[in-house]
């Protein structure tokens, strides 16, 4: 399954013990990463300013996820009318990398429930799908 996580999926992995990091770690051995460019510029702002990682651990996790994942520049409109532009372009990162699923926090984005026959999920989502199959 081709899996897409949204930037606070993705520094809940790195900055707490939890069930984020557990994701990651499932979706990295038995899935495939799908990861956007704007994703990858947010994820590193948010793991500075908010999180207050040190630069070095930062690049470290970010050439994980660049190594392990798949890399989306392209974009494909997704329709979907948001309060945050970004997240317009994040979804468009999504659907341009033919994710599965699409995975976030973000409570505005979970409310469009599917973007192009995209489930978009949260981490609990994920998880009960992973565990059924």
């Amino acid at each position: 399954m081709k899996v897409f996580l949204d930037t606070n999926v993705l520094a809940s992995a790195v900055a707490t013990r939890g069930l984020c990091a557990d994701l990651l770690q499932a979706v990295l051995a038995e899935h495939e990463l799908v990861i956007g460019i704007y994703v990858l510029e947010e994820l590193q702002d948010v793991l500075a300013r908010k999180f207050h990682l040190p630069p070095g651990a930062i690049k470290e996790y970010l050439s994980l996820l660049r190594s392990e994942g798949e890399v989306i520049t392209a974009t494909v409109p997704s329709g979907a009318k948001l309060r945050d532009t970004d997240d317009e372009k994040i979804l468009a990162n999504a659907l341009a990398g033919k994710s599965n699923v699409f995975v976030t926090g973000d409570k505005e984005l979970l409310a469009l429930k599917t973007v192009k026959r995209m489930p978009v999920v949260s981490p609990r989502g994920l998880w009960s799908l992973l565990q059924q199959s």
